[in-house]
Parts: C-alpha cells; structure tokens; sequence
C-alpha cells in the first residue's frame, strides 16, 4: 500500500512539475499615466520571463501610458530597454495614441515598436489563446 501511495504520489509531482514548466503566452494591457504601474509593469515582465523562460510575453500599451515608452520620460526606459532585446518579450505602443501625443517612432526606447491599434492588438492575442493581465491600481 505504501508504495502504491508512493507511486501516486510521484505521479501529481511530476505533473506539478510539468505544469509549472509549460510555455504560457500572456499579453499586459497598460494604460495608465501612473510611474508605479510602470515600476510594477516591468517587475512583473522581469519576474515571469525569468520564471517561464520559453514563455511569450507582450506589453501593449496606449492611452496614457505613452510616457512609459518615450527616451527622455520614462522612469522604467533602461529596465524596458534590456527586455525588449530579449526573443521572448515585446513592448509595443499604439500608433492612435502616438499621433494624440504627437509622438514620432525616434522618440520610443529602443526596442518598442508600434501596432495600428493596442485594443485591437489585446483582442487579436486573446483570439489566439494569450492570457491577459491588465496592470494598474
């Protein structure tokens, strides 16, 4: 009897352990003007990319999260930097907000590019199968 618990219970850690290492997709939706959510935006890309290396990770942003993008605004600009040059993250903006914000692509962090529409962006990786995460307060 004990082995045959041994052996179930061998049988749940070896799929816990393969649950916890299979790839996810997930797409963070970010709007807001607030520094800390942009802090905390990149703390969380940093955590999972770091803990689910062969996963997929994008960060869409727009409305008025375009400061978190721009060179010589952004407080997260070195951190965002370094990530985006990672396989498995991208950052892009919205192109709508960009022209709002009279902002040309020369202003953007190396390593952002832009999408037509953010909104239509989250729906199209949803259609796909990518988990979501809005981030804010």
């Amino acid at each position: 009897m004990k082995t045959f618990l041994n052996l179930i219970l061998s049988c749940f850690m070896a799929l816990a352990v393969y649950a916890q290492e299979k790839p996810v997709k997930i797409v963070f939706d970010v709007t807001s003007s607030d520094n800390a959510v942009h802090k905390s935006t990149i703390r969380h890309v940093k955590a999972m990319s770091n803990a689910y290396p062969d996963s997929k990770f994008e960060v869409v942003m727009y409305s008025g999260a375009m400061e978190m993008v721009l060179k010589d605004k952004s407080v997260v600009a070195e951190d965002l930097a370094m990530l985006a040059k990672k396989d498995n993250i991208d950052f892009v903006i919205c192109e709508g907000t960009m022209k709002r914000h009279k902002t040309d692509a020369s202003q953007l962090i190396e390593g952002v590019r832009s999408v037509p529409d953010g909104i239509l962006e989250i729906v199209n990786k949803q259609k796909e199968g990518w988990g979501y995460i809005k981030e804010g307060k």
